[in-house]
């Protein structure tokens, strides 16, 4: 059993990076700017958000930090955006999500400029992707590419279980996985709340990718010998025992399908990470089209 060493993986290609503006800064280029947009004080936004910068600061990437009051209107929010379009200085930028109940995410997100989109939500890109064209891949699912990549694991052929279709996770890697290319060309079913079968489904998959946030719903029984599990779930589970009243689990039973697996992604410390790392690579990569089209 191979464990799928986000963390590991996440660091290389953060280094690689890392190289890449390193050279920019030795050649008196412009490095690459990400800007984030965070709406009030969740908690897990928050924190994700502080990674994100700190990822910048360690790559030598330029990061800005708009924090704005949970009661920002949305018209406010849309003008912030509209600035972030037009500022040259700003490769890609973030509206990090959830946002206040009495904005309409939808609205915000249209409002982007797709080509600063670099977490891929824009319909733009999201059409681009489905058309297997180049363009900005959702970081999740590019994360999980990039994993199943640089571990060579066998995907071609198989048959692979996506539990969940979020726009975010569970829809794109559906169809980057059914793709042409490395790390793709399977036969993929896309399950969801509503699908009966479920078990059944999961009994026959080579390769499962769990994005339902339930914890522990994949159990040992509901998968066969030699599986490759992809645990894209995180939960906050509370517990008074420990130091932080919670401990984080993910979609998957871990301690007992690991035993029948023979790749799998830990939580934390799996897909986590990479969301990060592709989502840095998507800025470098808006900082390449932007200077090839000056």
């Amino acid at each position: 059993m191979t464990i799928l060493d986000g963390k590991k993986i996440s660091n290389q290609i953060k280094e690689e990076i890392a190289a890449e503006v390193s050279q920019m800064k030795e050649n008196g280029e412009k490095v690459p700017h990400l800007a984030a947009v965070l709406v009030g004080n969740d908690g897990a936004s928050l924190t994700y958000v502080g990674s994100k910068v700190r990822s910048c600061k360690k790559i030598g990437f330029e990061s800005t930090l708009i924090h704005l009051p949970e009661d920002t209107t949305e018209e406010a929010l849309l003008e912030q955006v509209e600035q972030l379009n037009q500022d040259k200085d700003i490769d890609g930028y973030i509206v990090q999500l959830p946002l206040p109940k009495h904005i309409d995410e939808e609205k915000v997100l249209m409002a982007v400029n797709p080509d600063k989109d670099v977490d891929g939500f824009h319909p733009t890109n999201f059409g681009k992707m489905a058309l297997d064209m180049e363009t900005f891949i959702s970081a999740t699912p590019f994360g999980i590419m990039e994993l199943l990549r640089r571990y060579s694991v066998p995907v071609e052929g198989k048959h692979v279980v996506v539990i969940g279709r979020s726009h975010i996770v569970g829809r794109p890697i559906s169809i980057l996985m059914s793709q042409k290319g490395e790390a793709a060309n399977a036969t993929v079913t896309l399950t969801h709340s509503r699908t009966t079968n479920l078990k059944e489904l999961t009994l026959q998959a080579d390769i499962v990718v769990s994005a339902l946030g339930v914890p522990e719903f994949l159990k040992a029984d509901m998968v066969k010998e030699g599986v490759t599990i992809i645990d894209v779930g995180i939960t906050r589970v509370p517990d008074e025992t420990r130091e932080r009243g919670y401990y984080i689990t993910g979609d998957v039973d871990f301690e007992n399908v690991s035993k029948k697996a023979s790749f799998i992604t830990p939580v934390p410390g799996g897909v986590g990470p990479m969301t990060i790392a592709m989502l840095l690579k998507n800025t470098l990569l808006a900082r390449e089209r932007h200077n090839s089209a000056n």
